[in-house]
């Protein structure tokens, strides 16, 4: 049997890329810096033609080591499969490290050092012309792309560019008070509104498909799993799947702050599956 695996960071510019990666630019008051940092999910073979850029990582993310893994990931899996695309795609996050803190984010929006290596990595999946979309989730990921067209790499780049609400803002919605079921909408009528222009701009997508929108809520049927082959060879199958198995537990700020929580879904452990 066969196992999909993404297989890292061994060549240029990628390989550099990562030994480079600007830790000191990251304070840990701001930034959860202790998981360490994580750079991509999906192809660096020039192969991509949808670049998703993100904001920042969580849980899940700092286990696998690879971004958009979790419910977020899982619903943008599922925008880009509404599109065609289930392979040629790559995703990136403005910020290396989970943000720490509800502001840490905005106050490090405009930071060199953090935007200079973001620039890099975007001078190196843009420049070859390969890809023809960049999707932008959440104003944060937004206002990084709109600093990096404005550099000399940023004013080459002519292909599409939309800006969506982020994947889990009904979630953060519902918390401050808004019915989640209207912030929800909301979000879906977003990224309906974008959906036909990034799937005319789209030339070649894996799978050539007739568009569909969205309904007015985000069912089990809207999210994708994600791909084996965007993570670290060995991981088990669970850690693709859509359940949800690593949180943040511990009595006091610091002590959550210092745990990741892995546990094998109830339904997806081997022993009772035998």
């Amino acid at each position: 049997m066969s196992h999909d695996f993404d297989a890292g960071y061994g060549t240029q510019p990628w390989a550099s890329l990562v030994a480079e990666y600007p830790a000191d630019a990251y304070p840990p008051a701001d930034f959860r810096v202790e998981w360490g940092p994580i750079f991509h999910r999906g192809r660096l073979d020039g192969t991509a033609r949808l670049l998703v850029l993100g904001q920042d990582p969580g849980p899940h993310e700092a286990f696998v080591r690879r971004i958009l893994v979790g419910e977020a990931g899982q619903r943008a899996q599922g925008l880009l499969t509404r599109l065609g695309i289930e392979r040629a795609y790559v995703m990136l996050n403005t910020y290396l490290y989970s943000v720490y803190g509800q502001r840490a984010g905005e106050q490090h929006a405009a930071d060199a050092a953090i935007a200079a290596y973001r620039h890099r990595w975007l001078d190196a999946l843009l420049s070859d012309g390969h890809v023809q979309a960049v999707i932008a989730f959440g104003h944060l990921a937004d206002t990084a792309f709109r600093a990096w067209r404005a550099t000399p790499a940023g004013h080459a780049y002519d292909g599409a560019y939309e800006h969506l609400t982020h994947p889990t803002q009904p979630d953060a919605a519902a918390r401050g008070g808004t019915p989640f079921a209207v912030a929800m909408k909301k979000m879906l009528d977003n990224w309906n509104a974008a959906l036909p222009r990034l799937h005319a701009a789209i030339g070649d997508p894996d799978s050539p498909r007739s568009l569909v929108l969205y309904g007015d809520e985000l069912t089990a049927a809207d999210h994708s799993a994600i791909p084996a082959a965007d993570l670290p060879a060995g991981l088990p199958p669970w850690m693709t799947t859509l359940e949800n198995w690593a949180s943040r537990i511990g009595k006091s700020a610091e002590d959550k702050r210092a745990n990741l929580t892995i546990v094998v879904p109830a339904d997806l452990r081997p022993w009772r599956q035998a």
